[in-house]
């Protein structure tokens, strides 16, 4: 498999995750914290133009002339939706499409949506490549990482997988 802006997501969260996602198993259409992200961009896209782009073997949540927005339902983990944009606006300049990257965080309790913006940098680039090269010798092992066994488990579409 491809590596794709999900499975540099599954990376940062959890490597088991992302070794079972990567390797076919997919348990995520029984997913209910899935559906909620899936109702979540269906909401974000009524009504606007340029929403989930497909290219390649990414799918866009919203593109502008300014910004590649990524819509997450929680900031939880930050870090691993930061680098799925960055990934996503690295396959973008690879096509001559250079953009601003925007993370939309829509939680559920809250009024103000936490906005962040980033910019593809070299410095980016280079780390991106080696995290997109980790993926790939992940994904190659004959045997799934070990469990992380996090409170965030619970939540998580592979939970009876792993703990059962």
């Amino acid at each position: 498999m491809r590596v794709n802006g999900t499975l540099i997501n599954y990376y940062f969260h959890c490597k088991r995750q992302c070794y079972l996602h990567g390797n076919r198993l997919n348990l995520e259409d029984n997913s209910e914290q899935v559906k909620i992200g899936k109702v979540i961009h269906e909401e974000k896209a009524q009504g606007h133009k340029n929403t989930e782009i497909a290219i390649d073997n990414i799918r866009l949540d919203q593109l502008t002339k300014e910004y590649l927005t990524e819509i997450k339902k929680s900031d939880a983990d930050e870090e691993a939706a930061k680098w799925q944009l960055l990934f996503y606006l690295s396959i973008l300049k690879s096509k001559g499409i250079v953009r601003k990257g925007k993370l939309e965080f829509v939680e559920k309790n809250r009024k103000d949506k936490k906005v962040v913006i980033l910019e593809l940098t070299e410095e980016a680039e280079k780390e991106l490549q080696e995290y997109i090269k980790e993926i790939e010798q992940l994904l190659a092992q004959d045997e799934p990482p070990e469990c992380i066994h996090k409170s965030t488990c619970k939540k998580c579409a592979y939970y009876e997988y792993c703990y059962i």
